[in-house]
């Protein structure tokens, strides 16, 4: 194993029996506390190991939507408009509710933090006057154990 997925088997393995993947779920545990990185590198794994799936363009806008915001927390404000833009352009390939995310709600989460970019002229973090955003998954057993 290497030092990465020792680290995603870590993020998992609280996960691991649940109704839905243990990377998925693992995914919204690093996101809501602010890991986007992590976020980021946990959801790949299952990404890459289901290429070409029906959730294909699913998981990789949830990956690039934690992108944006590891680049907001590097201040990197054109890139984090960049990634948001085309994380919203693969969550639209799905219906508003799909594997239990309000896909419809966290498009808005996206637009919001996009407006929110452009209406400063890309001056101003949103991240440091807002504070990350929290997802959260619909009627799913045991949800309510992730941050």
């Amino acid at each position: 194993m290497t030092h990465k997925s020792d680290g995603i088997a870590r993020r998992i393995e609280p996960f691991q029996g649940r109704e839905l993947d243990a990377h998925y779920l693992a995914y919204f545990d690093c996101f809501n506390r602010g890991l986007f990185f992590e976020a980021h590198d946990v959801l790949e794994a299952l990404w890459l190991s289901q290429r070409g799936g029906s959730n294909h363009a699913f998981h990789k806008g949830l990956i690039q939507l934690a992108g944006a915001f590891v680049h907001l927390q590097k201040d990197r404000l054109r890139p984090s408009s960049s990634l948001f833009k085309l994380a919203a352009m693969n969550l639209k390939q799905y219906p508003a509710i799909h594997e239990s995310l309000d896909v419809a709600g966290v498009i808005k989460l996206i637009e919001q933090w996009e407006r929110r970019l452009e209406e400063s002229g890309f001056t101003s973090n949103p991240l440091q006057v807002f504070g990350a955003p929290k997802l959260g998954l619909e009627n799913v057993r045991d949800a309510k154990n992730l941050v």
